[in-house]
């Protein structure tokens, strides 16, 4: 009886311990042999020093100045006065992109038709009574748009400025709602205006927001055309020279120039800089000079530093390891660049290189695993990463040996 009972009772012992066995075996296989492995460890391969820094263009010390390179949103190089001042004749600038923006006009066409209004004349007798920059305008004459801009950027007309605002705007307090608006929208905090001429003291801007509003200014292709023209026939048959050109020998395109007692001599500007057949543009503002014999020689500078500094530079190479993946069960590959890019560039610092890796557990060779971005003077250059080799999966008897970390990819898969 009690050989019987002891038999009884192994039995059951046998019985649970077949129960978890067999779930066991239920749960833990497909968890093992079919379910998802580990992620691999994803290192971020340290800055590369592919860029050597080679310095920045030649600014002067005296006044206020900036340049930035074409593409970029970043000043490369300043010097001198960095708080507002006064800003003259390329306040005539930030005139023709608020207008612009208002009032679109693409390159070559004649735009809105524009009627000289009694206030616009009886302001150009006053600017002629001051010795002011002036075109001739009669009340009821018919301009058109791109004939005002003419006017105003190739002669600086004060006037013309005057009355495209008031134009565009209705009036000249709209106008400067609009203008603060806009420079507001661009991040421009440093520039202030009170008028549509920078005739006034309180017409003020930075050396760093002039040059940018350079690169905006010939980004416009009214604008650049304008710019690009020596002189101008306008309505009446009267003629306009382009006022703002100024060094063309030395590759300069004028924005603006101009003097007035307040500012100084400001030039806005941009410069074709070529090295061994490759052409970059700098723009730039150089405001408060004190003369034009110092302003001659400091945009000499400017050309002949920016030419020794500005170099081809390998950004990223082709097969360059970015990423080194490494898995659990011990296989490595890497996440390699997919194209090389190179650019001419003026480096002032190590170049900022920022990687972004897919999470994996195995690939195919070539597979797409992310990209390096690459943060330069000339603007972000992105670049995409490919695995050099292939990360398999490392078979049944390593998923059932290893259960703690197949059994935690399975239970993060389910979240």
């Amino acid at each position: 009886m009690a050989g019987s009972a002891g038999r009884k009772a192994l039995r059951a012992v046998v019985i649970i311990v077949g129960v978890f066995v067999i779930l066991g075996l239920g749960l833990y296989g497909p968890a093992t042999l079919v379910g998802p492995l580990p992620p691999a460890t994803a290192s971020v391969a340290d800055a590369p020093a592919e860029a050597a820094v080679t310095g920045a263009p030649t600014v002067p010390a005296t006044g206020a100045s900036a340049v930035v390179a074409d593409g970029s949103s970043s000043v490369l190089a300043s010097g001198g006065i960095t708080d507002p001042v006064p800003i003259g004749g390329a306040a005539k600038i930030i005139t023709a992109l608020v207008v612009l923006d208002a009032k679109p006009m693409k390159a070559g066409e004649q735009g809105a038709t524009i009627t000289v209004t009694a206030e616009d004349y009886a302001g150009y007798v006053t600017y002629i009574s001051e010795s002011a920059r002036a075109v001739s305008f009669i009340t009821g004459e018919t301009w058109t748009q791109r004939e005002m801009l003419q006017a105003m950027l190739l002669g600086s007309s004060n006037n013309h400025a005057d009355a495209l605002a008031r134009w565009a705007f209705g009036s000249t307090d709209a106008y400067l709602a609009a203008a603060t608006t806009w420079l507001s929208g661009h991040g421009l905090t440093g520039t202030t205006l009170v008028d549509a001429t920078g005739l006034s003291e309180g017409d003020v801007g930075t050396a760093t927001d002039l040059a940018k509003i350079s690169a905006l200014a010939f980004a416009d292709p009214a604008v650049a055309e304008i710019m690009a023209q020596p002189n101008a026939r306008l309505t009446g048959n009267r003629s306009v020279d382009n006022l703002a050109a100024y060094h063309a020998e030395e590759s300069y395109t004028g924005l603006s120039r101009s003097y007035t007692d307040q500012a100084g001599v400001c030039f806005l500007f941009s410069l074709a800089v070529t090295v061994s057949g490759n052409t970059v543009t700098l723009y730039g503002a150089f405001l408060r000079e004190p003369d034009w014999t110092t302003l001659d020689d400091d945009l000499t500078a400017l050309v002949t530093s920016a030419t020794a500094t500005l170099k081809p530079t390998d950004i990223v190479t082709e097969g360059q390891s970015f990423v080194t993946y490494t898995t659990p069960w011990g296989e490595v590959a890497h996440g390699v660049a997919m194209s090389t890019e190179n650019r001419m560039l003026w480096v002032t610092s190590p170049l900022s290189y920022t990687v972004d890796a897919k999470t994996l557990s195995t690939g195919a060779k070539g597979e797409q695993v992310g990209s390096v971005t690459v943060t330069t003077p000339d603007g972000d250059v992105k670049v995409l990463l490919q695995l050099d080799q292939r990360i398999g999966d490392p078979g049944p008897f390593w998923r059932l040996s290893n259960p703690v970390p197949v059994i935690s990819a399975f239970i993060d898969s389910r979240k």
